[in-house]
């Protein structure tokens, strides 16, 4: 009786958990503190800094929090989990707080603070025990970047796509977002929040061929060629993610508008033409931001997709938020249809990293979310169809071919 029991016990305890401190995001400074991709976090904590990881709990309970590193012995913190607080006196090697009951599941905070002291520290993790680990998953990966999301939408086979209309009305706008809305094949175009003070129209073709790092492995005949540009846009070369040629208008888009896209091609032999045009709402035009000639191609619009994507994993735990749509495409035959399916899909990172992300039929748009630390609202492959509007926006018919 009494080994059942014990048997039963030892089930009961779940195993401890370590959180590597680089998986952690710093307030109000991201870079405040030195985040070493082996793992500690260097340098010295401020009063106003906040040090915070976050935890998906499948159930609520006790939790013991110890923080490892090489500290300031004497330097006092605070603890916080879930809004509960507990206070300690750092040692040479550790943090020692007692422990912590919380009633919520899901995403829950765990937060550290320096309440007296120098704050010199380095950070190399969280030892977690207690019942409140049983089935508790962290990002323990050094990439802090919410997983990118992305719309996919079908096309009918045997279509010849030759333009691409899309339209974006963004609601959160962190640093390091980039909001795609029409992505094709052979490229993207949309915009991009690079920091406090500078935001862009992006427009790129990537090169054909296998080269995925540096363009200048890649041969003439297999790199696009730029054609045109607009005023203003800078062009040149990209490489880390396939290579090709890049092109940007530094330029202040406001989140409340609505921002318009639109891509055309243009097929002659075994190259197509891409070109990429931006609706200027102060203007109430379209203006082009670039074109390109790209090799071994020679096919229309294929492959069409848009994405929210946190490309610096600084502040990966802010959320990105942006409504798609309405969107459509013109045929060969000079025909418009309306987008109104999309399929939800993600990287790599929302697997099993990162699974604070959804999506959502919005009107006559897609709702796109990644980051926040909430739980999710949509599944790999999860489809949605949105209602049609009543015809083709003022905007793309005024547009000249």
């Amino acid at each position: 009786m009494f080994a059942v029991a014990l048997a039963a016990l030892v089930q009961a305890q779940a195993a401890p958990v370590f959180v590597p401190a680089n998986t952690g995001y710093l307030t109000p400074k991201a870079e405040s503190l030195e985040f070493d991709i082996a793992g500690p976090v260097k340098g010295t904590l401020g009063l106003a800094d906040r040090l915070t990881w976050y935890g998906d709990f499948a159930k609520a309970g006790s939790l013991s929090v110890v923080v490892q590193g090489t500290l300031t012995a004497g330097d006092r913190y605070e603890l916080s989990v879930g809004g509960v607080r507990r206070q300690a006196t750092a040692e040479a090697a550790k943090l020692t707080f007692g422990e912590v009951r919380f009633k919520q599941t899901g995403y829950v905070p765990v937060q550290l603070r320096l309440l007296k002291g120098s704050g010199v520290a380095t950070f190399t993790g969280l030892n977690l025990s207690g019942t409140a680990t049983e089935g508790v998953r962290f990002n323990l990966k050094e990439r802090r970047n919410a997983a990118s999301v992305h719309f996919r939408y079908p096309q009918a086979d045997g279509k010849n796509v030759t333009a691409f209309y899309n339209e974006i009305r963004v609601s959160a706008v962190p640093t390091a977002s980039y909001y795609m809305a029409c992505g094709f094949a052979r490229g993207y175009f949309g915009i991009q929040v690079n920091d406090e003070k500078e935001r862009r129209v992006i427009f790129s073709i990537w090169d054909s061929g296998d080269e995925a790092v540096s363009r200048d492995k890649v041969a003439d005949v297999d790199r696009v060629t730029l054609i045109a540009k607009g005023n203003g846009v800078f062009s040149g070369d990209f490489g880390n993610e396939g290579t090709g040629g890049h092109s940007h208008l530094k330029f202040n888009w406001r989140e409340k508008d609505v921002h318009r896209f639109l891509v055309t091609a243009k097929p002659e032999g075994t190259y197509t033409s891409y070109a990429g045009y931006y609706y200027f709402n102060n203007l109430r035009k379209w203006g082009l931001i670039s074109a390109w000639k790209a090799p071994k191609d020679g096919q229309y619009l294929r492959g069409l997709y848009s994405f929210n994507e946190n490309f610096w994993g600084s502040n990966g735990q802010k959320m990105r938020k942006a409504k798609f749509g309405p969107g459509w495409i013109r045929t060969e035959d000079g025909t418009w249809e309306e987008l109104t399916e999309a399929r939800f899909s993600h990287d790599p990172t929302g697997k099993e990293d990162r699974k604070d992300y959804g999506a959502s039929v919005a009107g006559s748009g897609f709702e796109l979310w990644n980051g926040g630390f909430r739980r999710g609202t949509a599944e790999y492959g999860q489809a949605f169809t949105r209602r049609k509007t009543r015809g083709l926006p003022d905007e793309l018919k005024n547009f000249r071919y």
